[in-house]
Parts: C-alpha cells; structure tokens; sequence
C-alpha cells in the first residue's frame, strides 16, 4: 500500500479510493406537484439519536435535488440486496426512474419503496455546502425496518452494486 501525495488527488484517482468504502444504497423519494420524484444514494449515514438525524450527500449539479428540497417530507428506503437493478433505474433516465417500482406514498408525500430493508420519513433540517456535494442533514418523522430481519442490503463498492456474503439471515 502506498498513500497518496497531493499530486494523486486528481477526481479519477480520488474516486478510485472512495470506492474502496463499501456502502448501503438508499432511494430518496417524495411526491412533489404530483409527481414521484428520487435519486439513488450511496452516502447515507446515521448521525444523531436527539434529535433523530440522518444524512446523505448529493452531487451539487444535482437536477433531482432541486425538486425534491422542495417537498414536505422526504422517504428514504435502504434497498435490499435483490434491488440492484432499481439501484440503476433511480441513477437513470428522470421519467423512468419508477417505472415498474412498488411504492407507497405517505399523506404528507414521503415515497417509500416496497420490500426495502429500511425506511425513514424525514424532512430537511439543514443543508450544508461541501465542496462539489451538497450535504443534507434530515430529521426523521419516522422509521420502520424489515420486520423479520431475513433482508440483506445492497451494496455499492468500486463503482458497482454487490451483496453482503455471509449476511446474517
């Protein structure tokens, strides 16, 4: 192993060494002007139990975000290891995004999807300028998990979804 000097910071490079960091793979989504609107992301983290607060982090030049800041409330589903090809559908086309795709929408317009290994109901608490990503701190209204707990989340590591092995089951 041999550590990077400033010169090895290029975007190509530092994204190689990002994706070493395995992570969960998350759906935002909310019903805005009528319309289900979301985004996959893979920088989601828990970050306070008071007030109950989670983060996810999205590109700047983003063109779903400035919708979806817009909402009431926010869903937030942990996708299972079998929702890969959902994991691409949300990076894809914008009309497309949930063709096809169980959802449920709550009164106040948070979209979760169906046979998620989580979920949360959130609103913007705080959004934060980093650099090239914006950071978006949400409070939770609510949040429920697989109840039998037998779901494995999808991964995203080195630029591709993968699986867990060995999940307990």
């Amino acid at each position: 192993m041999t550590l990077s000097t400033n010169q090895d910071l290029d975007p190509i490079r530092l994204r190689q060494v990002f994706g070493s960091f395995p992570s969960g793979v998350v759906a935002v989504a909310a019903e805005v002007d009528g319309v289900v609107t979301g985004l996959a992301a893979s920088s989601f983290t828990s970050v306070s139990l008071d007030p109950p607060l989670v983060a996810i982090n999205l590109a700047s030049t983003s063109k779903t975000w400035p919708d979806l800041r817009r909402a009431r409330r926010l869903g937030l589903t942990v996708l299972a290891e079998h929702h890969a090809e959902v994991g691409r559908q949300l990076s894809g086309p914008v009309e497309h995004r949930f063709d096809g795709i169980s959802i449920t929408t709550t009164e106040e317009g948070a979209v979760i999807l169906d046979e998620g290994v989580a979920f949360f109901d959130c609103a913007v608490y705080k959004e934060v300028d980093a650099g090239d990503h914006i950071l978006v701190l949400l409070e939770l209204h609510s949040a429920g998990h697989d109840l039998d707990e037998t779901s494995a989340p999808l991964v995203f590591h080195r630029s591709g979804f993968t699986r867990l092995v060995g999940a307990p089951r």
